[in-house]
């Protein structure tokens, strides 16, 4: 059976992607920058545009949109998951992330599958973009925003999008916002 994957050349994309058995594998500024390596490397050979983007200990969302006549996400989250991959394997600081299995192979860093959503209207843009902000709170890792250093919101806070204080009441998602 073939992949049913949503495909819409120039499209944005939501997406979740999880390490292996939720290993925390983006848990120190080496492993980020590793993650941020491998975007800036795809990027310059498949460009596309990061619209927003976090990144937790586990796993991590981001909303791409790609250019025009362009639906080929897939490559490129293979070729992320790939330099990643290659990273960690040759860093002495993080091998432990990937430890061996019976055999002396080195377990998989990724699940096979990764979610995505095509982002269908300025409203539920919005919303993801929300999301996406909100997450490293709603998983407790911070108490608001701003405090999580491995998200767009510094960003969207820069550029006068959201206010410095955004989420730190709380924030409510439609019900259908991150899991889809």
């Amino acid at each position: 059976m073939r992949d049913r994957r949503a495909r819409v050349p120039g499209g944005c994309y939501f997406f979740t992607v999880v390490t292996r058995q939720r290993r925390k594998v983006f848990n120190s500024d080496v492993a980020v920058e590793l993650l941020r390596d491998a975007l800036r490397r795809v990027i310059k050979k498949h460009p596309f545009i990061i619209e927003a983007m976090v990144v937790l200990p586990d796993h991590l969302h981001g909303i791409w949109t790609l250019p025009q006549g362009d639906a080929d996400y897939m490559t490129r989250w293979r070729l992320i998951k790939t330099y990643v991959t290659k990273g960690v394997s040759d860093s002495n600081a993080l091998r432990m992330i990937r430890p061996t299995a019976s055999g002396g192979l080195m377990q998989p860093l990724w699940q096979h599958r990764y979610w995505e959503h095509v982002i269908t209207s300025e409203r539920d843009f919005c919303a993801h973009v929300d999301y996406i902000h909100y997450n490293p709170v709603r998983h407790g890792y911070v108490g608001c925003p701003g405090d999580w250093q491995w998200s767009s919101f510094g960003h969207y806070v820069r550029r006068g999008l959201l206010d410095s204080d955004w989420g730190v009441s709380g924030v409510r998602f439609p019900e259908s916002v991150g899991r889809e």
